[in-house]
């Protein structure tokens, strides 16, 4: 094992180079790095985003609230391509000025949202669906909900991006990492042995916002890393994720915004139900 050391200078300055694949994008600033107006479309939700985890929360979550039958859940979505940075544009950055997908736009009541798991929460009240009313439920759905938004990141920028898409390759990142993210899917595992679903037996935003990422990546759609993390021992959170999967309004949300992989799962930009056909 490599014991060379790395010590910090008194004060770190940015390296342009040293940021792999993403070092063209990746800047120690915030704010619009050029001009340019955001697509507008014919429904009052319109969708900015691109189908990674964080994406497909909120494309899967209309999905389901037009399964439901809630027509004014409609929406245009429109990709933001990450890799060529229009993340930074004037338009979106107006949205989200930390200029991360997805962002919402809600022409009718002429409100912005930003951050997947407020995105999901503000859907939720405004139509009355996959949020329980009862005191206890509620809770316990926006505990999860919670425990997914601080715990993501550990998998995505922490063991993904080590284990998946850093440059190089440490033992110490991938291995501190490695072991949270097999903590959090035994936290999981325990909880859906105990439930059906995350805090109940009822189907929820907690649910729709874990499911992208822990169901994707015991399903080895996720970092090419089953094999790895050794995901067939979560039996529970493969029986969770298997039965969510197989939900039409996931598989449907799950392609909006995505222009890779298979042709039959790519919908770049989804503007009715018809674009599915």
């Amino acid at each position: 094992m490599d014991k060379t050391e790395y010590h910090p200078p008194k004060v770190w300055t940015w390296d342009a180079e040293s940021g792999g694949e993403w070092a063209k994008i990746n800047r120690p600033t915030a704010g619009a790095r050029y001009e340019s107006t955001l697509p507008t479309g014919q429904h009052a939700l319109r969708l900015y985003s691109l189908a990674t985890p964080n994406g497909q929360k909120v494309t899967i979550m209309l999905e389901e609230l037009l399964e439901l039958g809630i027509e004014a859940a409609e929406y245009d979505a429109y990709m933001i391509k990450i890799g060529d940075g229009e993340q930074f544009s004037s338009g979106f950055t107006e949205l989200n000025p930390n200029s991360k997908i997805p962002a919402l736009f809600d022409t009718k009541n002429n409100v912005r949202v930003f951050e997947s798991g407020s995105i999901l929460l503000y859907l939720a009240e405004q139509f009355g669906a996959f949020l329980p009313s009862d005191v206890a439920k509620r809770a316990e759905t926006l505990n999860w909900l919670f425990w997914l938004q601080g715990s993501a990141p550990y998998l995505g920028g922490g063991f993904g991006h080590f284990y998946y898409y850093a440059p190089e390759k440490f033992q110490y990142p991938i291995n501190r990492f490695t072991m949270e993210v097999k903590r959090q899917l035994d936290v999981l595992d325990k909880e859906l042995g105990k439930n059906r679903y995350l805090g109940g037996d009822e189907y929820t935003i907690a649910d729709i916002a874990t499911w992208p990422w822990y169901g994707n990546l015991v399903r080895g759609l996720q970092y090419d890393a089953g094999e790895f993390l050794q995901v067939d021992q979560y039996k529970n959170v493969q029986r969770w994720a298997d039965e969510i999967s197989n939900r039409p309004a996931v598989q449907r949300g799950r392609r909006v915004n995505r222009n890779w992989g298979p042709e039959e799962e790519q919908l770049p930009e989804r503007h009715s139900r018809a674009d599915f056909d």
